[in-house]
């Protein structure tokens, strides 16, 4: 399967500007590839800098260095040194993301909250709907739920609007942070399955699982974020 993204001595830090302008070192030489049709698992322990790993290559963190490909449109672009509207469209069409929280705007249906994604990429309501709705039950959110604001729902219905949001649509590349977090033993099966059906489809995904039952179910390598603590890599 062909690779299409790769992270390349990447490193980030942050500043404490609170605290006189310390700099927190988290990680660097970060280098690791994803090919298409697999899951990779960043491991390791809390802290050690798995969650930034995820938000750089999504944009969401800049990089102190480094480069990040991912091919886009069957262009390499650098994700570390892309302008905002790039990475908008790179968020669009070619990196997905099911984060651990749900940040929905007020009063908009759950349903509405889960197609968004995918009538941003052009298919109409009605489609996106239909299409919300079959991810819906198969996460097993009840129906008398669909048309209500996300706001007023348990943490374990607000993780699966955002699970629906994230697997909506055909990105090739998905990146997950901990989707199974707040889900029941039924509902993590359910997740294991969506992301295997995604991998037969020909995606890349990149997750961070603490639940080791899901991780060793889904992963097929194991990415230690340890080898990249900035300390050590400094060593």
């Amino acid at each position: 399967m062909p690779t299409v993204l790769v992270a390349s001595e990447v490193k980030k830090s942050f500043t404490m500007h609170m605290r006189g302008g310390v700099e927190l070192p988290v990680v660097a030489n970060v280098s690791f590839s994803l090919d298409a049709g697999s899951c990779a698992v960043l491991g390791g322990p809390s802290g050690v800098g798995k969650s930034s790993i995820l938000k750089m290559l999504y944009g969401n963190y800049g990089c102190d260095g480094g480069q990040i490909l991912v091919k886009h449109h069957g262009r390499h672009v650098d994700i570390a040194s892309a302008d905002p509207r790039k990475v908008l469209e790179i968020r669009r069409d070619t990196i997905g993301y099911v984060s651990q929280f749900l940040r929905a705007v007020p009063r908009v249906s759950a349903l509405d909250v889960a197609c968004e994604p995918l009538m941003i990429r052009g298919a109409s309501q009605a489609e996106a709907r239909e299409k919300a709705g079959a991810l819906f039950a198969d996460l097993n959110l009840p129906e008398r739920l669909w048309s209500l604001p996300p706001a007023t729902f348990s943490g374990g219905e607000q993780q699966r609007v955002n699970i629906a949001r994230g697997f909506i649509t055909d990105h090739p590349i998905l990146l997950l942070d901990e989707p199974t977090a707040s889900l029941d033993a039924a509902n993590r099966e359910v997740v294991i399955g969506l992301i295997a059906r995604k991998k037969a489809e020909g995606a890349a995904l990149l997750g961070i699982f603490h639940d080791l039952d899901v991780r060793n179910a889904v992963a097929d390598r194991v990415i230690d974020v340890s080898a990249f603590a900035a300390g050590k890599a400094a060593a």
